[in-house]
């Protein structure tokens, strides 16, 4: 893997030294087959080495999945809380049969001491996603980052200048862009199949930006758990237990939270590939005149347009939109389709339509030379160096779309957006909102 790492000698470095110093002396040597790449292994020298930033709930998820690639090797771990960056390592040594994770509580150390990584895997809290992922990139390293992985406007053109300049690989954890029923979906609706397409519908959760915050309570012991660093780039606030009862605590606040990024980066992400907008942005949005954002209209230059769902949490069986979470549902003049985490396979207006299911998706993964694994794409993504289904680009123009919608709903009625200048057209009041404050030291531009 080639970086823009310290030019120490690093791990690979030492190998590839020690082995033609080897072919030199030409001494006997038993080298076991793993070494070698031999048996299904992977020679040391050909692996991504990589580290975790804030591997919680969904990054142990995703941590699961590394850990059963064969042409990784994970060895570094980071997270405020001592309980969790110990129980990574102990799952990391666990599966490798070794003492080798190492642990720190800043990311900036291990960004910094760790010159044989390839890459990292990051899943701390929204307001450290594109500041986590900035120091990463600047580093040499590539990036996979959980969703949403902007919490403005500003930080998602920041984030992609960044990756362009420093020539990096990225992939937002939008992962059902990788999936083959929501795949299935995306390829009825763009191949016309479903007719004209005129509506789609997005689930979402009810919008949520409290601009207040909770009463203060001492601060624990930073070594056991550092508040300050798990503020990161967002305002001083006392510290409160509640916060950390599960990201719910605190994705509802202003502070902390992404208001519709914080479920749409799923689904409005999704909706977006349906109509083959992953580029841009909705240019029209329509306040619903409620405070939950259900009814919340994006109009896309296209014609199309995206309609919010906040009707609740479906559970299977309910008759309605979609069964189950993070929906998404095409509508054309010729029928219509519907996909949810959990089906066997999408709902359709026609059981012929499913009859196409294993044809499409081949003739999505003909047409696009990509895995069915959203993961694995990162991984093929590092080793070819090219540009991952949700790359930096995409990531920031389905989120430009979540933001604008967060725009209108504080503000409480219609706003425009023009996704080539990023910009509201004269529109002070909404222009002053494409950034969010961050807090010293956490600038990363």
């Amino acid at each position: 893997m080639k970086t823009t790492r310290s030019p120490k000698l690093n791990r690979r470095q030492f190998l590839t030294g020690a082995a033609k110093a080897g072919a030199v002396i030409a001494a006997p040597l038993i080298v076991p087959a793993s070494v070698l790449g031999r048996g299904g292994a992977v020679a040391p020298s050909e692996r991504i080495v990589m580290g975790g930033i804030g591997i919680g709930g969904r990054g142990g998820y995703d941590l699961g999945i590394l850990l059963q690639e064969r042409d990784v090797q994970f060895v570094a771990v980071c997270d405020v809380k001592r309980a969790r960056r110990d129980a990574v390592k102990q799952q990391v040594d666990k599966a490798y049969d070794n003492h080798d994770c190492a642990t720190y509580r800043d990311m900036r150390e291990l960004i910094s001491q760790r010159t044989d990584l390839d890459a990292v895997l990051i899943a701390t809290g929204d307001r450290w996603h594109t500041p986590a992922s900035i120091l990463a990139m600047k580093a040499g390293l590539d990036v996979f980052c959980e969703k949403p992985s902007s919490m403005s406007i500003a930080e998602g053109q920041e984030l992609v200048a960044v990756a362009r300049r420093y020539g990096r690989i990225f992939q937002s954890g939008m992962q059902r862009l990788s999936e083959p029923n929501f795949i299935f979906a995306d390829q009825l609706a763009r191949t016309g199949r479903l007719g004209k397409l005129h509506t789609v519908y997005a689930h979402q959760l009810k919008f949520q930006m409290k601009t207040d915050w909770l009463s203060a309570e001492p601060e624990p012991d930073p070594e056991e758990f550092d508040w300050n660093l798990w503020l990161g780039p967002a305002p001083r606030r006392p510290y409160n237990s509640a916060y950390l009862r599960g990201c719910s605590a605190w994705l509802d606040y202003y502070d902390f939270g992404t208001g519709v990024a914080g479920w749409g980066s799923h689904t409005i992400c999704q909706c977006q590939s349906g109509i083959d907008a992953l580029t841009t942005s909705a240019i029209e949005y329509e306040y619903p005149g409620n405070d939950d954002s259900d009814g919340l209209v994006c109009r896309f230059a296209n014609g199309v347009k995206l309609v919010l769902n906040a009707q609740g949490w479906p559970k299977p069986g309910d008759k309605g939109m979609w069964r189950g979470s993070c929906g998404v549902r095409y509508e054309g003049s010729k029928g219509w389709v519907a996909i949810a985490d959990g089906y066997a396979r999408p709902d359709v207006s026609s059981p012929s339509l499913l009859q196409e299911f294993d044809q499409q998706v081949r003739n999505y993964q003909e047409q696009t030379n990509r895995p069915l694994q959203h993961i694995r794409d990162f991984l093929q993504g590092m080793r070819s160096r090219r540009a991952c289904i949700a790359n930096e680009t995409v990531m920031h123009r389905t989120m430009s779309t979540n933001h604008v919608a967060n725009v209108c709903m504080l503000l409480r009625r219609n706003v425009r957006w023009d996704p080539v200048k990023e910009e509201f057209p004269g529109d002070a009041e909404a222009n002053r909102m494409r950034s969010r404050a961050r807090r010293v030291p956490w600038i990363t531009a």
